[in-house]
């Protein structure tokens, strides 16, 4: 539940729209993330559940309870999608790659996660219905809106 407060209206999420002005401003940010210039962001990538090639999109990882886990704040979108069906993803960072098998979190697990996302993570605020002062339970119950993923180093 979002908090109602005069401090905090109610507001709807803003929902996420793939355009071609989004995806210029990703591929902008992408070549900081490949440069190393963006603390906590990586480029992940996918293979595509439909054509097997590799996709790629940058994201931002954070760290809780000293696990990494892999946010989806536009809700279920492509790469949520393929990371389902094939369950390893591979992280880059300037010249560093790395795989990782992924386990979805349960909404429980996912609420603290998605809370410290929110705070590190300021450009993806209005996608969520919680604000960054909500309490955990407010991020429970928006979970199943936006997946969590842990990242377990492949072997």
């Amino acid at each position: 539940m979002a908090d109602t407060t005069p401090d905090h209206p109610s507001r709807p999420p803003r929902q996420f729209r793939s355009s071609r002005g989004r995806r210029i401003g990703d591929a902008i940010i992408s070549v900081f993330i490949r440069a190393g210039l963006v603390p906590g962001s990586y480029l992940l990538t996918t293979r595509g559940r439909k054509s097997g090639r590799p996709r790629t999109n940058p994201v931002t990882v954070v760290e809780h309870d000293g696990k990494r886990w892999l946010v989806a704040p536009y809700g279920v979108v492509s790469w949520v999608h393929n990371v389902r069906a094939d369950g390893r993803v591979s992280l880059r960072r300037r010249f560093r790659s790395r795989a990782y098998t992924v386990r979805e979190a349960t909404a429980r697990e996912a609420g603290p996660v998605l809370k410290r996302y929110v705070a590190v993570a300021t450009p993806t605020r209005p996608y969520f219905t919680a604000t960054k002062d909500s309490p955990v339970a407010d991020f429970v119950a928006e979970a199943g809106h936006h997946p969590v993923f842990e990242l377990i180093p492949a072997s």
